[in-house]
């Protein structure tokens, strides 16, 4: 196997010694290197810069590590929602015994800690390679501590038991809460999509829980199970996924369980110059009204103009018909998708950028990206669904062409305005899950490049960028009602476009089981859900509030999401410094009640 070696460009490693060179065979890689601080970053020519005293190697020798250990330790530097795991890791390194069972001589060196791993260098005299030990393989942990030493014991997934004898009762105690904080686990399972469904049948027995698609055949962008009226079969729901772009029948989205109705998500209708019909699509459309309150009126929701739908059809596309669909009414509200939106993007990110134009200059580039008027569009179609849905108590049937961008935006703005729990920090990130990657929104695609690079492939666009804009907007009109901040918001917008977790990885669930992303990555929620970075995301003055949240959308009531767009160009605004002091002044309550004081959120 291929090797990569690991040596210092000075004389050994004394103080002179600040750089490591990274060679990979007769050539040098751009690379990433994992240290206990997280002090290198990616360098040019594969050199990577680095203070001698922070190397983990504590010889002049160099060791070497094959080409797989290398791929595992020069990962991504990882972080959780906004911070560095560097910052979970209280001790770096320390004095260890290592202990791999009766078989295997025991291994003395030091020992330091990663953001992915564990690894222990031999001393000067030692004849050993580097150990290393994949953090996420660790099942359980035990510390004891006796005299001025500790134990660690470490039992893997593999069913390796390990034991770690460290000098230092402090170090060993600090080394075991980093390998607690940093081993986040298998938490995929925070919010699978059944769970959704186990709060509907509490609500209905409308609906159930169909796996139809549980081998990706009838639909390649829907999850294996989707939430469907209980009154139509498998076959049918087959019949009606051939009808509908990219198979891409209807499901459920939201039930309202105060008026009994639902939100619905599709794609188009495939009726094409023909004007096709499916009795199957009809007779499902059919039943998602039987199943509502008696006499329930049904919206279509179009988020395509009326002279695009008709334009469609030209291509094999279309919409419902009327005469087809009875008591179904449709609606057109156009929202902009695609290229039109990447060049948005561009244009504000361009205008925030331009640190010496005049206010006319930059009051006219901010209109002239019209970045707010999709905003302001967004947020206006999520309304008139949640509107049809609560006041007009009618069910609600939401798609454009494909269903996997503007109806997605649409349906998730939507609970956010009707669901409190949608609204609580657990059930936001089970929304994101459910309604944007369970739902097939193609993030490889989308979010491949920002707003800075120079390719211009047709496929990008920032819908879910639009979507965390428009949430932030929420959040400033009602600053009580989101249990989450500003913080949570940049975080996942961070991640959608770069992460060293895999939630956001690939376009759709069958892509990511091809890519065995559960098995191979940590989920993205397993890091925000670590108790010091949730409570640094957490609105302190969050107040639960079963109502409707009813956004307005003048033009006086939105802003700039500055804390995105200006975040890198200008200090923090006048509010945000007061935010600072709202704060402070919690935290001392905190303290004076006896409470342990939380961690200053990011808002």
């Amino acid at each position: 196997m291929d090797e990569i070696e690991f040596s210092s460009t000075g004389s050994g490693w004394g103080p002179r010694s600040e750089v490591l060179a990274v060679g990979w065979g007769n050539s040098c890689e751009t690379v990433r290197w994992l240290l206990p601080r997280g002090l290198l970053n990616s360098c040019p020519a594969g050199v990577a810069s680095c203070p001698a005293s922070s190397c983990p190697f504590p010889s002049p020798r160099s060791p070497r590590l094959t080409l797989l250990e290398s791929v595992l330790l020069l990962g991504p530097r990882p972080t959780t929602g906004g911070m560095e795991f560097s910052e979970l890791i209280r001790t770096g390194r320390a004095q260890a015994k290592l202990l791999r069972g009766p078989e295997a001589p025991p291994l003395r060196g030091t020992l330091c800690v990663t953001g992915h791993h564990l690894l222990l260098s031999p001393g000067p005299q030692g004849t050993s390679d580097l150990w290393l030990l994949l953090l996420r393989s660790v099942d359980s942990i035990e510390k004891r501590v006796s005299g001025d030493s500790g134990t660690i014991t470490l039992r893997c997934k593999d069913l390796r038991v390990l034991q770690l004898d460290i000098e230092g009762v402090e170090a060993t105690l600090d080394i075991a809460r980093s390998i607690e904080g940093l081993r986040l686990g298998d938490a995929w399972h925070f919010h699978p999509p059944e769970r959704y469904y186990k709060r509907v049948a509490r609500e209905t027995n409308a609906w159930r829980l169909s796996e139809v698609n549980e081998d990706f055949s009838l639909c390649l962008s829907y999850p294996r199970a989707v939430i469907v009226p209980r009154a139509v079969d498998d076959d049918a729901l087959a019949r009606c996924a051939r009808f509908r772009q990219g198979g891409r029948f209807p499901v459920l989205s939201y039930h309202h369980a105060p008026s009994g109705t639902v939100l619905l998500r599709s794609s188009q209708p495939l009726t094409g110059p023909q004007k096709r019909r499916c009795a199957e699509d009809e007779e499902l459309l059919r039943a998602v009204l039987a199943g509502a309150r008696p006499g329930a009126p049904g919206f279509i929701l179009d988020t395509r103009s009326a002279q695009a739908a008709k334009q469609a059809r030209v291509t094999g596309g279309g919409t419902e018909a009327k005469a087809a669909y009875p008591g179904w009414k449709r609606l057109h509200r156009p929202l902009e998708r695609g290229r039109p939106l990447q060049e948005s993007f561009v244009r504000l990110v361009e205008a925030c950028g331009d640190l010496e134009q005049s206010m006319d200059g930059w009051l006219s580039q901010l209109e002239a990206c019209h970045w707010l008027a999709h905003v302001k569009e967004a947020l206006s179609t999520a309304c008139l669904a949640a509107r049809g849905v609560e006041r007009e108590e009618a069910c609600v049937l939401v798609h454009g062409a494909e269903g996997t961008d503007s109806t997605l935006l649409v349906t998730s703005l939507a609970q956010l305005i009707l669901d409190p729990l949608s609204r609580t920090m657990t059930g936001f990130q089970e929304l994101v899950e459910r309604e944007w990657i369970q739902a097939g929104h193609p993030f490889q695609l989308r979010c491949a490049h920002s707003a800075f690079s120079h390719a211009c492939p047709k496929h990008e666009a920032p819908t879910f960028l639009l979507f965390l804009d428009c949430v932030w907007q929420l959040g400033r009109q009602f600053p009580l009602s989101l249990e989450f901040g500003e913080g949570l918001l940049l975080a996942l917008f961070e991640h959608a476009y770069a992460s060293p977790f895999g939630t956001f990885l690939c376009s759709s669930e069958k892509e990511r089981c091809l890519c065995e992303v559960r098995t191979r990555t940590h989920s993205l929620w397993s890091g925000l859900n670590q108790p010091k970075v949730r409570r640094k995301l957490r609105n302190p003055l969050y107040v639960p509030n079963p109502l409707a949240i009813w956004p307005s959308v003048e033009p006086q009531s939105l802003r700039l999401w500055q804390g995105l767009f200006l975040r890198w160009i200008r200090p923090p605004e006048p509010s945000q410094v007061a935010w600072e002091k709202v704060w402070q002044r919690l935290a001392s309550k905190e303290k004076t009640e006896g409470c342990e004081p939380t961690s200053k959120p990011q808002l």
